[in-house]
């Protein structure tokens, strides 16, 4: 069935704050709340398992006078289905299985920004010594963290020295000093690419820039596997059905929202004697990960703002009944890609693709209509062999078309009566790249810094009917003996009546 959308172009994020308030998903917290763990708090306490609300904070301690530069902080965002619905210009109720399939061809589409001459975020600008991030209500978001994180849901541009092609990408930075920002990262990411060619091009500084508060697409974009060499604006332009409007830095030669809050600029380190401490952090994987050890670091050369900006944050770690912006959007964005590498890889009677959003796409439920034996590890191994599994499905569980995926009972149940360890129904692919954030992996083994990445013994669970089985006679050539569910005209009969038995409505039919 073909789903269409109408493109919504916010045109900021105050745009997208007033969209939020109209239909009833924006609240706004004027008490007083400490940016000093308390924040934070509250917010993983109300993002609920995505039923929460988008948030913004008015009244924020020490950063509540009319002199104050910044005064708010806006988060929660995207973390729900019926957010990321109103995205994408859909119905807010709008299931996540057709969200997934908009998400398939949602990064395949681009219009080119716009280079215009100024814009709001040029309304302030600080530079050289007057640069002071502290200016702003960054929170301590964990009580655990290593500091105060500014760069939690902005995007960071950067660029290949050779092709000029920005990416747009979504990586922490916590503050270590005024004009310091030290940033996590991953060689095998597109910053890593990039790093590495500004590196080989003799450079010991590549030059960035933090985005934070624009449109809703942004952090989207910047947090999906947008193929390498495709600029997040042209995906961005595409989804909300509109050029992005992008002015250029002041101190670097990149492009930024002409609407966004606040524009961090300045040049990331690339040398270790120049790297500065960071971490640990409370992570996407609900624990407290990457070791406090040094960091490419960036130094802040300029910072550019609208007047009275709001500071774009979110709370990272998705666990059972608080799901974070990052585990929503990748539970839509991680499905969407990995039902496109099954297509590419020509894996067929593929039904349905699903990655939970407590996990934020480690676990990947696959539906199928087997047709031969062996499809179910096809499928593993062609999602396995591609550059999108880097950081996502670990564990990939296949289940037949008559099993609902969005529903884990379903899942579970085929899990315990259609799996049999000893026929190969469960096969681990070891030593693989994977996350280095996963606490499940050994401490030398999450490394960057002496492996690039972090190490993964990957687990296929396959819960189809084993097609290896022979057929049975007795059950009429099925490999699997009948369910129990009753017939048609049984059930007809029951429901008949049901008004008469003084029953609540069966929650099956």
């Amino acid at each position: 069935m073909s789903i269409e959308r109408k493109p919504v172009a916010f045109g900021d994020l105050r745009g997208w704050m007033r969209a939020l308030a109209a239909a009833g998903e924006l609240h706004e917290i004027n008490a007083e709340v400490d940016w000093n763990i308390e924040l934070g708090t509250v917010m993983r306490l109300a993002q609920g398992a995505g039923t929460g609300p988008a948030l913004v904070f008015n009244n924020i301690k020490d950063y509540n006078k009319p002199s104050s530069r910044c005064r708010r902080v806006f988060g929660c965002g995207l973390s729900s289905y019926r957010r990321v619905a109103m995205m994408l210009g859909l119905a807010p109720d709008t299931h996540p299985r057709e969200l997934v399939q908009i998400g398939r061809g949602i990064l395949n589409g681009r219009v080119p920004p716009r280079i215009v001459a100024d814009g709001p975020v040029k309304e302030h600008t600080i530079a050289g010594k007057d640069v002071d991030l502290y200016e702003f209500p960054v929170p301590y978001w964990n009580r655990l963290d290593g500091g105060r994180y500014v760069i939690t849901y902005g995007g960071c541009v950067t660029k290949d020295p050779d092709t000029g092609v920005m990416n747009v990408g979504i990586y922490r930075g916590m503050l270590s000093a005024r004009d310091q920002i030290p940033i996590l990262m991953w060689r095998a990411q597109h910053i890593g690419h990039h790093t590495t060619a500004w590196q080989q091009a003799g450079r010991n500084e590549m030059p960035i820039a933090f985005v934070i508060g624009w449109e809703p697409s942004l952090g989207f974009c910047a947090g999906s596997p947008v193929p390498k060499g495709v600029c997040e604006y042209d995906v961005m332009g595409a989804i909300r059905g509109e050029p992005v409007d992008l002015v250029k830095c002041e101190t670097v030669d990149l492009y930024v929202p002409a609407l966004a809050e606040i524009v961090i600029e300045g040049y990331l380190g690339l040398d270790q004697d120049s790297y500065v401490m960071e971490g640990p952090f409370a992570e996407f994987t609900g624990y407290l990960a990457g070791d406090r050890s040094p960091k490419p670091c960036v130094r802040v050369t300029c910072i550019t703002h609208r007047s009275d900006p709001i500071l774009r944050g979110t709370i990272e770690g998705s666990l059972p009944g608080s799901f974070s912006e990052n585990a929503v959007c990748s539970s839509i964005m991680r499905s969407a890609t990995a039902w496109d590498v099954l297509d590419r890889a020509g894996v067929p009677g593929i039904t349905d693709v699903f990655c939970p959003p407590v996990h934020a796409g480690i676990n990947l439920l696959i539906q199928m209509k087997q047709s031969y034996r062996g499809q179910a590890k096809q499928a593993a191994n062609a999602v396995w062999g591609s550059s999108a599994a880097h950081v996502r499905y670990k564990h990939v569980i296949v289940v037949d078309d008559d099993i609902d995926i969005h529903d884990y009972a379903a899942v579970d149940w085929a899990i315990a009566y259609r799996v049999n360890a000893g026929e190969d129904d469960i096969v681990i692919m070891p030593s693989t790249f994977g996350a280095g954030l996963d606490p499940s992996t050994r401490r030398r083994d999450r490394n960057a810094a002496l492996f690039g990445t972090g190490k993964w013994n990957r687990v296929l669970i396959d819960a189809t009917m084993n097609l290896d089985y022979d057929p049975d006679p007795e059950l009429g050539g099925a490999r699997f003996p009948p369910l129990v569910w009753p017939e048609q005209a049984d059930i007809d009969a029951a429901k008949a009546r049901w008004a008469e038995l003084g029953l609540k409505p069966p929650e099956r039919d």
